[in-house]
This record gives C-alpha cells, sequence and structure tokens, in this order.
C-alpha cells in the first residue's frame, strides 16, 4: 500500500511482506508458474521493489510542493537515470518532443538507471508481468479475482465478502465511461435548479473566506491584498462539465472483459498523450459527475463538485439552510479552504508555485497549523497507531476553516431568510453541526483504519467531526460545552488559522 510497508519492523508489517510474497507467487502460479518457479520469481519481485522503495519518497515528503518540482530537459534526465533511453521510450510512446518535463523524484529515477544496469533481464521480466497480473486480475476469471480480493480485499483491509458483480460491472463502467455514464446521471438525478442554488451557496462561502480574511489580526495587509486575488480568481466547477468526452474511438466488444479494461486504459493514456504541447484546456474536469467527492485544483486555482455530491445527505435544495450549510457547506468550505492551507497557500491565483505571502505572516501561520499537528498526532487511529498529523494536516487544516467559513455564510443566508428556532428539538446552530456530523457517518474494520492511518491524507472519519469541533467557539456555545466535557479544550489549546 505504501513505500514504508517495505521497511516498517512492526510484526504486522512483517505479516504483511510475508503475505504480500506468496500472494505473488498464488498469482504467477495461475499464470501457469510451477511453485517453484513462482516462488523464485515473487521473491526477486519483492526485492526489486524493495530497492525501488528505498529511494521514493515518503507520502509525507510528497506533501511539499516544492520538493516535488524539479524540471528538466529529456537529456537531463536521461544524464542523471544513466542505464535508461527516456528519449527513446518517449519516442517509443508516440511522443516525439516531450519538451521540458517535470521529474518529481530525480533521486528515484537517479536509482532506477542504476537498476536497470544491475538486474538481469529475467528479473525485469518477472516484475512486469507480475505488474500486468496485478492491474489485470479484478477483470479476469474467478480465481484471480478472488486471490486478488483475499489478499488487497480481506487480509489488508479486513472486508469479509467481494461486493457482488452488478457493483464491480458499475464501477468498471464508471471508471472505463465515467462522462458517459455521468450524463445519464445528470439527466436523471441533478436538475438546472440544483446546479443555480449549489452555485448560490459556493459564492456565499467565498464572500464569507473573502471577509474572514479581511478580519485576520494575524496577516499582515501585504498578504491579504494577495489572498483576496486569489480567492477572486478561483474558478468554480459545479455538477458537470459543459464539454463531455467523446469515447467514440474506444472500442467496447463482448469478446472479453478484460481487453475492454486494457482498451479503456490505452484511451485514457492517449488522451494524456494528445495533450502534450497544447493549451491547457481549463474546462476539463478531473473526476465525473457520478462520484461522491469534490476536489481544489491548485495548478487551476478552481473548486469543482461533482452532482453526485449535492445530493443528500450532502445536499438538497428543499432542506432546511442549517442542515444545508452544516454539510455541502462543511464540504464547500473545505474546498476552498484548502487554497489556503499548508499545500495550497504555496500556489498563487495563476496556479503557480509562488512565495505570495511575506516572512513573517508565513512563520505565523506556520506556528498556528503547529496546534493542528499536535492535536491530530493526539487521535487514536486504531490499537496502538496514532493519526499522522503531518499527513494530514492540510485536511484537516481545510476541515477547520471549512466549518467556520460555512457558519459565517449561514448567519449572512439567515439574514435574508431567519431560520425556524427548532426542528426536532435542535436549534439552528445545533442543526448546522449534527449535519456535518451526519455526513460523515461510516462504518470501518480495524484493518482498513490501520491501513489509511499510514496512507491516507484523510483524517478518520470519527476525528474529520470531533477534531474540528473541539477548537470551534461556535459549537461549544451550540451545545453548552464546559471544561470536562469530552470535546473541550481550553482557549489557548485551540487553533485558530484562517
Amino acid at each position: 500500500p505504501d513505500r514504508d510497508y517495505y521497511f516498517d519492523d512492526t510484526d504486522r508489517a512483517k505479516d504483511i511482506r510475508a503475505e504480500y510474497v506468496k500472494h505473488i507467487g498464488r498469482l504467477l502460479e495461475l499464470l501457469g508458474d510451477s511453485p517453484e518457479q513462482a516462488k523464485v520469481a515473487a521473491e526477486a519481485i519483492m526485492k526489486l521493489e524493495t530497492r525501488l522503495a528505498k529511494v521514493s519518497m515518503t507520502r509525507l515528503q510528497l506533501r511539499d510542493p516544492k520538493a516535488t518540482y524539479n524540471k528538466m530537459t529529456v537529456a537531463r534526465l536521461d544524464e542523471l537515470a544513466t542505464g535508461f533511453d527516456f528519449a527513446s521510450y518517449f519516442k517509443n510512446i508516440g511522443v516525439t518532443n516531450p519538451g521540458e518535463i517535470n521529474v518529481a523524484q530525480p533521486e528515484f529515477f537517479k536509482e532506477v538507471g542504476v537498476i536497470v544496469s544491475e538486474t538481469p533481464i529475467a528479473e525485469w521480466k518477472h516484475f512486469f508481468r507480475w505488474n500486468l497480473i496485478r492491474r489485470a486480475a479484478p477483470y479476469l476469471g474467478d480465481a484471480f479475482v478472488n486471490e486478488n480480493f483475499n489478499f488487497f480485499g480481506a487480509f489488508l483491509s479486513g472486508r469479509k465478502e467481494l461486493q457482488p458483480r452488478w457493483k464491480r460491472c458499475l464501477n468498471a463502467t464508471s471508471g472505463a465511461l465515467g462522462e458517459a455514464l455521468g450524463q445519464i446521471y445528470v439527466e436523471k438525478y441533478f436538475p438546472p435548479v440544483a446546479r443555480a442554488r449549489a452555485l448560490e451557496l459556493v459564492l456565499n462561502l467565498k464572500d464569507a473566506f473573502a471577509n474572514r480574511i479581511e478580519k485576520l489580526e494575524w496577516m499582515s495587509d501585504t498578504t491579504k491584498k494577495k489572498a483576496l486575488e486569489k480567492l477572486a480568481a478561483f474558478r468554480v466547477k459545479i455538477g458537470y462539465p459543459d464539454k463531455w468526452i467523446d469515447y467514440s474511438k474506444l472500442q467496447i466488444d463482448r469478446d472479453s472483459y478484460v481487453l475492454n479494461y486494457i482498451r479503456a486504459e490505452e484511451f485514457d493514456f492517449q488522451r494524456v498523450l494528445d495533450k502534450v504541447n497544447k493549451p491547457v484546456d481549463r474546462e476539463e474536469w478531473h473526476m465525473y459527475p457520478q462520484t461522491v467527492n469534490a476536489y481544489y485544483h491548485p495548478l487551476l486555482n478552481e473548486i469543482v463538485f461533482p452532482a453526485a455530491i449535492l445530493q443528500p445527505p450532502f445536499f438538497n435544495f428543499e432542506a432546511d439552510d442549517a442542515v444545508n450549510y452544516g454539510a455541502i457547506g462543511g464540504v464547500i468550505g473545505h474546498e476552498i479552504t484548502h487554497g489556503f492551507d499548508d499545500q495550497g497557500r504555496q500556489y498563487d491565483k495563476d496556479g503557480n508555485m509562488n512565495d505570495w505571502w511575506t516572512k513573517d505572516d508565513e512563520e505565523k501561520f506556520n506556528v498556528r497549523a503547529e496546534v493542528l499537528v499536535d492535536q491530530y498526532n493526539e487521535y487514536v487511529a486504531a490499537d496502538d497507531v496514532h493519526v499522522n498529523g503531518k499527513l494530514t494536516l492540510g485536511e484537516n487544516i481545510a476541515d477547520l476553516g471549512g466549518l467556520l467559513v460555512a457558519f459565517d455564510a449561514l448567519n449572512e443566508a439567515w439574514k435574508k431568510n431567519p431560520p425556524q428556532k427548532r426542528i426536532d428539538g435542535f436549534t439552528p446552530a445545533q442543526r448546522f453541526f449534527l449535519s456535518w456530523g451526519q455526513v460523515w457517518r461510516s462504518n470501518s474494520r480495524k484493518k482498513d483504519l490501520l491501513l489509511r492511518a499510514k496512507t491516507d491524507v484523510h483524517s478518520p472519519e470519527k476525528h474529520r467531526v470531533n477534531g474540528p469541533l473541539s477548537n470551534l467557539k461556535i459549537f461549544y456555545e451550540a451545545f453548552d460545552v464546559k471544561e470536562g466535557d469530552a470535546l473541550f479544550r481550553s482557549e489557548k489549546e485551540r487553533a485558530n488559522i484562517w
């Protein structure tokens, strides 16, 4: 699941490594290798993967945009990775002139050049056979599907049973023909009135965030001006793209399920190659309409909300304002805040990595962010494994800021449309926070929580709710939280950034 699993000395990590090698061997046996051949190949694959992992950045290191921005020519890359001919590689995949490219992990490619020279061809063949079969396994016969599930689903994540076939087929179709399926979804479930209402919410939250920036006591006017310029330049995408992907060149046949999957992968790969040396298409979406999710794209400075997250329990255009602002409002505020979290703040209004902060303001931001790091380091994901406060920092900043912005926007909405004082016994402010808690309801098995603690930049759902609320005065007031209550923090212990 992650490069750290190759080096972790805990008993669970050792068990995972041992089982992983067995899993590789079992899949190779399904391809026709003898048990002896499969065992030798699996051990060679593990050795090669471990060597590659050793020179790979950690997930925490990958969160630093400056560390992963290393622009160079192909000639320079060839010098860096002596032993691997990248010029020929690009030519053979159909890119004759890639221009300057970004090499996110130079040390990795430097080592690849050495490994290519030192590793026998037979071991590379094992490695590439394995990578083909591990990707294709979910789309092959039952023996391959079950072996893939037994390791990644049951052993690693603790799942008890494989998803039913119809769900797996639906997910595969959504992955291969995402926007084609999205068109059908939008026609059925996302009327124009929902899009208009959602856009209104987004604009209200943008205004609320601008007001928060203007009132910040710790930030200088110089940095505030740049922050407001960046916020004003945000692009907003709601529901679905105005121009859909043309899938007419994608061949879908009844000859083979796995070949349909491979052809879909080739289609997507070619779509990426076709973008080389062409202007950026700012109308393109990087998530499908039927996806229950949202994102902020720092290089495009845009926030995007697919149609599927604009449904209950996140959003209901007929619902009480407090419920909508506590749910989708918190999500919208979350994505806006991503533009100003520890990563997003390093990009300017045009999406360029640019240091637009004064040194003093940057130091103040980091001090405030460190409070949140320390808080989340205290939370336990499962057993004795804690949440990684640094790995999850960006998401935790976004949750905290998102709720504050959403509540500010809700107060403005109430000026035009005063709320009912109580519904089902709850005040408007209480309904706001209950709605935030409701959208993160989940059940997770312990193995999955342990896996995500090492690999997920998001905190577990329980802490996504309780973590930010423990810092909010407005939450304390809504539920009359007092010292001694589970979520109480003294004022000096509370994180306050945006």
